[in-house]
């Protein structure tokens, strides 16, 4: 197993990239200063070296010329400090990478470095193989099951997922638009014992009404005025898999009688036909509409919901998962690169900005749409303002009220969570947050916790 040391003065992102890489099979020791490091170097022996350039107190530069000889060592820095970053590689860094900085590229980097020092494992390689291109070329992260997203609310929906995912349970995936309803629902299927079968994604609320049978059950020629040829249904082509039914809170009352039947009876029958044709589908459905209102007002069948909601899955809105904007910015990123014929490496500070205080109405769908605007009228290697859109740029679509997550809310959300799980025992929350007794008090006393 790889043995890396992290040097990185804020303990909440070094706690994150030290979990993140123990769950690649590194085996990770976190130092929160330069000296610690340093001596944390000369006592034992290290693969890898992946240290912030910018250390209170400490010269990065200097720590990067008197290892870089013996050990590969990887500098962090800013997206604004690439000056810096090709200076620690003249005094011997292997490479840089510039923060935030999406896990793949961080694979792929430290995976350079121990093929350079002759340490490449089997389990790194399984870990990074399909997920990244070559050194050198734009990396296009793939989708949603190999990202490692950061924020609790992305880590809980994961779980939910792989929890329910074997079962044959029907699955009502509820969120606001843009949220990735039906990403969600192709990860369920992945992740199932039907994933080698069909996934049928159906939008039930782009049918009309007078068809939805049609596209549920199919049709005989003749059938009905239109049906100029036999027509399978989506409960046929879904055979032995996934259906998936999209908006499913738009189906007419009618629609739903005959939805709740071949749910209940397993059976359907194509319009014109009397015979019936067995069908084993396993159910995944969508809505962005609160189905209970739609209940007691008495216009979504109860019997129904209840067939459709053996288990709920609830998605984080963007804002809900601020954690994974980073990552999600850097994977739409090199997809647009890639679909535009683009070279543009990164955003400037002031859009930086922008995107950490924008309120993200149309979550990740309007997240990539923005990426992909910003990307096609950029000429250059950075994303500037002028790029984003006047609604974006308008102080009144800014999140007006939540404060933006810095690095300091995170660490003073990471400081109270400490404390709860340690019943707040301060001792114990030291040295679960890997800071000494008089650092926690210090940063206690610094944000004006009453604890």
């Amino acid at each position: 197993m790889p043995k890396i040391l992290i040097i990185e003065d804020d303990a909440s992102f070094g706690q994150m990239l030290q979990k993140f890489l123990e769950r690649k099979h590194f085996e990770v020791l976190l130092s929160l200063t330069g000296p610690d490091g340093e001596r944390q170097l000369e006592n034992s022996s290290f693969d890898i070296v992946l240290t912030d350039l910018r250390l209170p107190d400490y010269d990065g530069i200097k720590l990067v010329s008197k290892w870089g000889h013996t050990v590969p060592v990887v500098v962090m820095t800013g997206f604004a400090e690439v000056a810096t970053a090709v200076k620690a590689m003249k005094q011997g860094a292997f490479d840089y990478i510039a923060k935030p900085f999406p896990p793949d590229q961080l694979l792929r980097i430290l995976q350079n470095g121990l093929e350079e020092k002759g340490k490449s494992t089997s389990n790194v390689t399984d870990s990074i193989s399909g997920k990244i291109k070559k050194a050198g070329e734009i990396a296009v992260a793939t989708p949603r099951t190999e990202f490692e997203f950061v924020s609790e609310a992305s880590e809980k929906l994961e779980e939910y997922i792989s929890l329910v995912a074997p079962t044959d349970m029907s699955v009502l995936i509820i969120g606001e638009s843009g949220t990735g309803k039906e990403v969600t629902a192709k990860a369920i299927h992945q992740q199932s014992k039907r994933a080698g079968e069909a996934f049928v994604p159906l939008d039930c609320g782009a049918i009309p009404k007078e068809l939805a049978a049609s596209e549920f059950f199919g049709h005989l020629k003749g059938s009905f005025t239109g049906a100029i040829d036999d027509k399978m249904g989506s409960f046929e082509a879904a055979n032995g898999g996934t259906l998936f039914l999209d908006e499913v809170g738009n189906l007419s009352y009618e629609n739903q009688i005959q939805l709740l039947r071949a749910l209940q009876e397993r059976k359907i029958k194509r319009i014109g036909s009397n015979t019936e044709i067995k069908v084993d589908v396993r159910i995944l459905s969508a809505t962005n509409e609160d189905l209970q209102l739609a209940v007691a007002k008495g216009e979504f069948r109860e019997d129904l919901y209840h067939r459709l909601n053996e288990f709920s899955l609830q998605l984080p809105t963007l804002v809900d998962r601020v954690g994974d904007l980073p990552l999600l910015i850097q994977h739409f990123l090199a997809k647009s690169n890639q679909k535009l014929g683009k070279k543009v490496a990164g955003f400037s500070q002031e859009v930086w900005e922008v995107f950490n205080t924008y309120h993200w109405p149309g979550n990740i769908r309007e997240l990539k749409n923005c990426i992909q605007r910003a990307v096609l009228l950029t000429d250059g290697t950075e994303v500037q303002l002028k790029a984003l859109t006047k609604e974006m740029k308008s102080p009144g679509t800014k999140r007006a009220d939540m404060e933006t997550l810095s690095k300091a809310d995170f660490e003073k959300e990471q400081i109270v969570k400490a404390l709860k799980r340690t019943n707040y025992n301060k001792s114990k929350a030291a040295k679960l947050l890997q800071v000494t007794r008089k650092t926690l008090y210090n940063r206690i006393s610094h944000y004006g916790l009453d604890i």
